[in-house]
């Protein structure tokens, strides 16, 4: 466990570098812990380290481990993609859907959540380079469906999120994120409460920092490889 430890001292040392490099305010950026397939113990160690919120991509996996930690109270935020017949239970479990694509899955999460004292955080994905093996809603209808999960009553629209093809090439990681941040931009224009742009994984996240990312979801960054 030691190496997890070592991993998210430092990997949160990059992202406070980063954030100095590019002019973010310093603290600006929160990590995400994605522990799809990643054990309980593992879990435990990084909040131990201060990590507080967990991403899972699986319900049934996700379920497992919510039960087991649910005295550490930590915020669990699910970020694959979203099918019918599991949203009565995210919406139940999860403090955060990062995934909504598609008014059908924001109604039956706006339904399921009625009964519960807190709104349910959402993030739209955007599928920024419209790759039909990828879930998200094109950057041209992002707009449309952001105003109606807005005024659904249990959902609490906070921002965007996007996971972009594979590109090795720095200048290129930026360009293509750079598309997420002025649509983001442009929304909070309308939608003053949005303040979360989710992007940046463990092989983009220093230029998503610096094109204004306040959320990077990292894995292998801090729990190393997956079994």
């Amino acid at each position: 466990m030691a190496c997890i430890t070592n991993n998210i001292i430092a990997t949160t040392l990059k992202v406070r570098e980063y954030e100095a490099k590019y002019g973010r305010l310093s603290n600006s950026v929160d990590l995400l812990a994605v522990s799809k397939r990643h054990s309980i113990e593992s879990i435990k160690e990084a909040a131990a380290n201060g990590i507080n919120n967990f991403g899972e991509n699986y319900l049934q996996e996700a379920m497992a481990k919510i039960n087991a930690l649910n005295k550490l109270n930590l915020s669990w935020h699910y970020i694959g993609p979203v099918q019918s017949n599991k949203t009565l239970k995210i919406a139940e479990n999860f403090e955060w859907v990062h995934s909504i694509d598609r008014k059908k899955i924001a109604l039956r999460l706006n339904e399921h959540r009625e009964n519960h004292p807190n709104p349910l955080k959402i993030c739209v994905q955007v599928n920024l380079s419209n790759e039909n093996s990828k879930s998200g809603v094109p950057l041209e209808e992002t707009e449309e469906l952001c105003m109606f999960v807005n005024n659904l009553s249990n959902l609490q629209l906070r921002g965007l999120m996007s996971i972009p093809a594979p590109e090795p090439n720095f200048d290129n990681q930026r360009t293509n994120l750079k598309k997420l941040k002025t649509k983001f931009l442009e929304l909070q224009e309308k939608i003053p409460n949005m303040d979360t742009l989710s992007m940046g994984m463990s092989n983009d996240f220093e230029a998503a920092i610096a094109e204004g990312s306040t959320l990077v979801r990292l894995g292998t960054a801090l729990f190393g490889p997956r079994t």
